[in-house]
């Protein structure tokens, strides 16, 4: 039962393919966009409930730090020190902040929902509030504790070979558990038209490998307590501690086993590096221990699969050799500890507190666990997403907030394709292939226009551990169904009101859900100034993604397939460089830095967004006379402050350590600050000369778009 949803692009995979596959390669949190209720255009859930601030607020800054010596102390100081972070968050962030207040936008649907005894049976309005009432039956999973597992713990227990293993791994795979590797379909890199299998490395209860193999004295602590909390769960389950100790080191030693075989995190970025097409008798070459086609089979895979992308070789020969060299009472175990991992959150309390403890306190530093409403209204959207959407989108994104932001959308790509035409580095061949690319580029905005049939997906007011078993068995069915089937390119893949936006390579298509479209990121009632430094750098990030160093590896279709000449892409990598560089250089904490590999698709993001959003604002200028000044600032600073603004955070030292090793994005601080030192126009917008902070020397500035 896969509980913990990974809605974000933290890894190539979790980019590129489906759910399944992203789910299977971190049980860890994301750091994204976010942003408050109040549809563009709309009423909002909190309309009347406080006075809205309509662009920046002066309140919010620190006026003690010079704007050319840190920016984004400058713009986010005060709110920073008037929001501290609450006792049940890793991070405070100001899109956090109105995620929060998007999530009771939900929980008011959710509540109606659940409180409506006309809904017709099957119906979206009966299973989102069937749902969201088995969650919320906190006495029902207290009733119930963990029998609603014991038919998989007896089928474990009943395992007596190689084959019964294998066959079991399937099946629990089949209801979501993330066991051995990571599976599901994948829209092939070199075929952007048809849907194939992928096996990808997975396996892990701690989000990364690094957290099994550093050996800083942090890392040692994280591991110790990660035993304990193996050793208490199996505690939890009747185990005499003797024995749950000893359970939890076979867990930890398979699971280390696993890791050691995994690719870095920063490696996963290379699409070329992770596409390994193979037959099925190849497969078997590199895995004599597993018989795959029985697997496929067990799984409900369709029976025409002939061959297999396996993305990380590597991971998938460690476990075929861990097969043989582990005991079979060993498998048994792990796989034991990750049913019950799997489904802790969704059990009584007593299972609830003991995840909680390590997951959310030791890892993330969060103090308290979130009300329980508010992880009944998150896991419904992860569950029935496009089923709650639709209630969503009729509340508070009506029809005037699309045409609005397709207005805005448009002008952002006629300024990339301005900087395309004139980009100095690049060649005329590689210029005509770039500007195709963005010609063809698709564009979602809002919601999807065909629904997600959830028919087959039984909701009702049972355990709500049976309510999430089905539901992720539902989700892994209909994302093995697209194998062998043309791509739907119709497809969304993050639910109406999430409060974030994404780029896929393989579509060639930017998707902004309904949820981003509010303030911060539009206000309806703030100047073009704000809205462009706001909405238009996000728009302008996933657009730029295109061409980033992940992006630039697909071509208009969405295949894997070299657009570039020579010289221009040993230029575009080299400019890739020098970002990837700079991010590296920026200290976490003592001991250690940024990931400048693994962030440097999102930091060339960042600053195209940034570039390519004030050349559409001066564009909308034209000839016009200069708007006038709000509160002292000028329409250019304005910009800028509209692109930093919305950045505000507060971060646990846990939380900040997690993101630094596993989330693509950088702090939000160096988000800001490293964007935006690379570019002359901030520096002339707020006269910051050439020795500034936030002004890079020349020979360092990093410069693509």
């Amino acid at each position: 039962m896969m509980i913990r949803h990974v809605k974000c692009a933290l890894l190539l995979l979790a980019l590129l393919v489906s759910p399944a596959l992203a789910r299977a390669q971190s049980s860890g949190g994301c750091q994204g966009l976010a942003s408050a209720p109040e549809a563009l255009g709309g009423t909002g859930a909190q309309a009347g409930a406080k006075q809205m601030v309509h662009g920046f607020n002066p309140a919010d800054f620190d006026r003690s730090v010079a704007p050319c010596s840190d920016f984004y102390q400058f713009t986010a100081g005060g709110w920073m020190k008037n929001n501290p972070i609450p006792s049940d968050r890793s991070t405070w962030t100001s899109f956090g902040k109105l995620r929060a207040e998007n999530e009771g936008a939900l929980h008011g649907i959710l509540e109606e929902a659940a409180k409506d005894k006309t809904a017709a049976s099957g119906s979206n309005r009966q299973k989102i509030g069937d749902f969201y009432a088995s969650c919320m039956n906190e006495a029902q999973a207290e009733t119930v504790g963990t029998k609603p597992l014991d038919p998989e713990f007896a089928r474990i227990a009943a395992i007596q070979d190689i084959p019964g293993l294998e066959s079991e791994i399937a099946h629990l795979q089949r209801i979501g558990v993330n066991i051995a590797f990571g599976f599901g379909s994948l829209q092939d890199f070199k075929d952007s038209t048809q849907v194939i299998f992928a096996a990808v490395q997975g396996g892990l209860g701690m989000p990364d490998r690094q957290y099994y193999l550093d050996d800083d004295d942090h890392s040692k602590t994280l591991r110790a307590g990660y035993l304990q909390h193996v050793t208490n769960i199996f505690t939890l389950l009747g185990d005499n501690p003797a024995t749950a100790a000893a359970e939890a080191k076979t867990v930890v030693d398979i699971e280390t086993l696993l890791a050691k075989s995994h690719t870095k995190r920063e490696l996963l970025r290379n699409p070329a590096a992770n596409y390994h097409m193979m037959t099925l008798v190849e497969l078997g070459e590199l895995t004599p221990h597993f018989a795959w086609p029985a697997y496929l089979g067990q799984l409900g895979a369709s029976s025409s699969i002939s061959r297999v992308d396996v993305a990380q070789p590597d991971a998938i020969k460690a476990f075929d050799a861990a097969l043989t060299s582990v005991p079979l009472d060993g498998w048994k175990t792990y796989l034991r500890w990750h049913l019950i991992h799997s489904a802790a959150p969704a059990l009584s309390a007593k299972f609830v507190n003991e995840d909680f403890d390590f997951f959310g306190r030791q890892l993330s530093g969060t103090a308290q666990i979130l009300p329980r409403w508010r992880r009944c209204v998150q896991q419904t959207d992860g569950e029935l997403g496009e089923a709650l959407g639709q209630l969503y989108v009729e509340r508070y994104f009506p029809p005037e907030a699309k045409v609005r932001a397709l207005v805005m959308v448009h002008n952002l790509m006629a300024a990339l394709r301005d900087d395309l035409q004139t980009l100095d580095w690049m060649s005329p061949e590689t210029r005509q292939q770039a500007i195709h690319k963005l010609d063809k580029m698709g564009l979602k905005i809002g919601y999807p226009d065909k629904w997600r049939d959830y028919s087959s997906y039984r909701v009702d007011r049972g355990p709500y551990v049976d309510n999430v078993t089905r539901g992720d068995a539902f989700e892994v069915a209909r994302d093995l169904a697209k194998i062998g089937k043309p791509v739907d390119k119709t497809e969304w893949g993050m639910t109406p009101p999430t409060v974030n936006a994404y780029y896929s390579p393989l579509h060639n298509e930017i998707v902004f859900p309904a949820g981003i479209f509010q303030p911060p990121f539009f206000d309806a009632k703030a100047d073009d100034a704000f809205n462009y430094g706001s909405i238009g750098s996000v728009i302008g990030h996933e657009m730029t993604h295109g061409f980033d160093d992940q992006g630039a590896q697909f071509d208009a279709d969405g295949n894997l397939k070299n657009w570039w000449t020579p010289d221009d892409l040993k230029n575009f990598q080299a400019r890739g460089d020098c970002i990837a560089k700079q991010f590296s250089s920026y200290e976490i904490e003592p001991g250690l830095n940024g990931n400048g590999k693994l962030e440097e698709g999102e930091s060339i993001a960042d600053l195209g967004g940034l570039i390519i959003a004030y050349a559409a604002y001066q564009k909308t200028l034209g000839l016009k006379p200069a708007p006038p000044a709000v509160d002292g600032f000028n329409s250019d600073q304005q910009f800028f402050l509209g692109f930093a603004g919305h950045w505000a955070a507060n971060y646990r030292p846990e939380s900040a350590r997690l993101l630094a090793k596993t989330d693509g994005h950088p702090l939000n601080q160096f988000r800001v600050d490293g964007a935006l030192s690379n570019v002359p126009a901030f520096a002339q917008a707020w006269g910051c000369t050439a020795d500034s902070k936030m002004v890079r020397p020349e020979a360092l500035r990093c410069r693509i778009w």
